[in-house]
C-alpha cells in the first residue's frame, strides 16, 4: 500500500481540526467522549485502508520482540487484502526505520521508535498472513531494542483502547 496522499492527508487533517467532522460515520461511545480517539481512527483508516472500529487490532509483548496483529470479518475479501497490504508495507518501511505512518496516525512520535530506529539492524520484521489479516512479528536478541519494542507496543494499546 502506498503512503497516504498529500490531498488524503490533508482531508483527514482538516476533519481531524472539527471534531463533529471528525466523528467516524459510525456513532460508537469512544467516538462521541473522546475527539482525540475518533480523530486517530480516522487517521488510522486513511493509512490502513481500513474502518478502524470494524477492525481488531493487538499489539503483543513476546520474550524476543513483539507482534503487532490486524485482523477484520475473514469474508470482506477487500479488507482482508487491505490489511495484508498494508502489514506488508509496515513490515518494509520499519526494516528501514521508517516510522512515519505510526507518526502520523498518533500525530506524535511514538514511545520506543527513536531507539526502533537507532538499532533498526539489529530488529527483524515478519508479515504473516492470518485468517482475517495479517501480523508483523517484531524480533531481536538485543535487550535494550526489545524494552524499546515493548514501549513502542504498550503505547499502541493504550492509545487503541485494546489488550494485549
Amino acid at each position: 500500500m502506498e503512503p497516504p496522499t498529500l490531498l488524503r492527508l490533508l482531508a483527514v487533517l482538516t476533519a481531524t481540526a472539527h471534531p463533529a467532522f471528525a466523528q467516524s460515520e459510525h456513532n460508537h461511545s469512544h467516538a462521541m467522549s473522546d475527539t482525540g480517539f475518533a480523530a486517530m481512527q480516522e487517521r488510522g483508516k486513511v493509512a490502513m485502508g481500513v474502518d478502524q472500529y470494524t477492525s481488531e487490532h493487538h499489539f503483543t509483548d513476546l520474550p524476543d520482540g513483539g507482534r503487532i496483529e490486524l485482523q477484520r470479518d475473514s469474508t470482506d475479501t477487500a479488507g482482508v487484502r487491505a490489511i495484508r497490504e498494508h502489514l506488508t508495507s509496515i513490515a518494509k518501511a520499519f526494516s528501514a526505520g521508517d516510522f512515519t505512518t505510526p507518526g502520523f496516525v498518533h500525530s506524535e512520535q511514538v514511545p520506543g521508535s527513536r531507539t526502533m530506529w537507532a538499532k533498526r539492524t539489529r530488529i527483524q520484521y515478519r508479515f504473516n498472513a492470518l485468517p482475517g489479516g495479517g501480523e508483523v512479528r517484531i524480533m531481536t536478541r538485543d535487550s535494550a531494542t526489545i524494552a524499546a519494542v515493548h514501549a513502542f507496543l504498550a503505547y499502541q494499546r493504550q492509545e487503541h483502547h485494546v489488550g494485549p
